[in-house]
């Protein structure tokens, strides 16, 4: 196994670990949706992150998730989130984690759809990669 592989495989265990956390918050009524969108956020950032190690693309430190994807489509890769997807759950990185009344841009099925996919992408991506 390669060292790219490994780290993939690794990064797609977080992404799993993150969409857990995100879908027990999100079940819970006493936790702010922005919290739970937290997870969801890192799910699908670490999940890129998986499929950029694999295809050994270079990252810098980001949260952005449409940068990520956009290494990966220059690179070829066909995401299966739309940038608009992407832009509307990136500042639940950052940005909404310090902000007491964050402005919701995205819906809790929509969060549940976009972790769901780009996770099923990813472990298709895993699973067929030479």
């Amino acid at each position: 196994m390669t060292p790219q592989r490994e780290e993939a495989e690794r990064f797609l265990r977080l992404a799993r670990r993150d969409e857990a956390a995100f879908r027990a918050l999100l079940a819970t009524p006493s936790v702010d949706f922005s919290v739970a969108c937290f997870h969801a956020q890192q799910a699908v950032e670490k999940a890129l992150k998986a499929i950029m190690f694999l295809h050994r693309l270079e990252f810098q430190r980001t949260h952005d998730l449409e940068e990520l994807a956009g290494r990966l489509m220059d690179a070829g890769v066909v995401i299966p989130l739309e940038n608009e997807e992407l832009r509307r759950l990136t500042p639940y990185a950052v940005e909404f984690r310090y902000d007491d009344e964050p402005m919701p841009l995205v819906t809790p099925e929509q969060a549940v759809s976009y972790t769901s996919r780009i996770l099923g992408w990813a472990d298709n991506i895993l699973a067929n990669f030479p």
